[in-house]
């Protein structure tokens, strides 16, 4: 009777699955943190895993592991390397959330252009009159640029055009063809890409290589342009996208995920009334959660009944994975 170690608060539906499923036994730890989960390890089977890192000493102390599920699509906080060196898929849920980051995407992209948070305390204060400053700013008629044009870039795209926006994207594993045929235009050359857009929003994975945008991509983005990242904390140089801001050469920027989380109290973005934060939730609507939950349940039952999709494992080439 495999027993399943949850590691991270789960929505009830997932939970609801889990009590559905036969022939399984579970932990329930809601704390999102290493140290709750890591004294369960030695007797987990299976693990679903929130947001918490998983590293290879970690990995080792569950010597009757079998599968390590996401919840969720991203794994930069998981050694997949050491997953692999021991033949352990690691899956993840699937297309469950890019509608749900889109419409964040976009919301951090209004909130930037129409200055939302700071007219909102300004509001609540008193200052009525911060409305004669005609600071904000449309995203009609302006260029958009999409660094990834995987499935949450192509929502994103179109929900940018509903708001009369031209999008063109980089994406050097994307061929032109399905660009065009989602009236996008293909950007070559990402510097000078980021001359050309006035919104530049990030949807790739995280980079081993440390930030894609960096000094170089920032000199080059467009004067008062502005920057989302709904992607991967750490693929924007924070420290050099604080300057950028408060020297005024970026009229905001738009962030739901950093490169430490939580921020450290001293991290100065949290002081700049140019960037709008939101707590890595943009994949945590009541409805997506529910499905991740689920999905990521369930994927731990269909690797058991030998049913898991390999296109649901990440390390799948790596271990040889396939259906039973």
């Amino acid at each position: 009777m495999p027993h399943i170690l949850v590691a991270g608060k789960l929505h009830p539906a997932g939970l609801e699955r889990l009590k559905q499923a036969q022939g399984f036994t579970h932990t329930l730890v809601d704390d999102v943190s290493v140290e709750s989960y890591l004294p369960h390890m030695a007797e987990a089977e299976a693990v679903v895993l929130r947001t918490q890192p998983m590293t290879a000493s970690t990995i080792a102390a569950a010597p009757k592991l079998a599968i390590v599920s996401r919840h969720g699509v991203g794994y930069d906080a998981v050694d997949v390397a050491a997953l692999s060196a021991r033949g352990i898929p690691l899956s993840i849920v699937g297309d469950v959330n890019s509608r749900a980051v889109a419409e964040h995407t976009l919301m951090l992209m209004l909130a930037v252009a129409r200055r939302a948070a700071s007219h909102d305390r300004a509001s609540r204060e008193g200052q009525w009159n911060i409305r004669n400053r005609f600071e904000t700013v449309e995203l009609d008629g302006k260029t958009l640029l999409l660094v990834g044009f995987g499935r949450i870039g192509r929502r994103v795209a179109e929900l940018a055009k509903a708001f009369g926006m031209a999008v063109m994207a980089y994406d050097p594993f994307v061929k032109p063809d399905l660009l065009a045929k989602h009236g996008v235009r293909p950007a070559a050359d990402l510097v000078k890409a980021l001359g050309e857009a006035d919104v530049v929003s990030l949807h790739m994975p995280g980079s081993t290589a440390g930030a894609v945008i960096f000094e170089e991509e920032l000199a080059a983005m467009k004067p008062g342009a502005i920057l989302i990242n709904a992607a991967r904390g750490g693929l924007v140089d924070e420290a050099l996208l604080d300057r950028a801001l408060r020297e005024g050469r970026l009229f905001g920027a738009g962030l739901d995920v950093l490169a430490s989380e939580p921020p450290d109290a001293g991290n100065p973005l949290l002081t700049n009334d140019r960037v709008v934060i939101s707590p890595h939730t943009a994949g945590l609507t009541a409805e997506c959660a529910a499905r991740m939950a689920v999905a990521s349940v369930q994927n731990v039952i269909d690797h058991f009944a030998g049913r898991l999709d390999p296109a649901l494992v990440v390390n799948a080439a790596a271990i040889g994975y396939r259906k039973a």
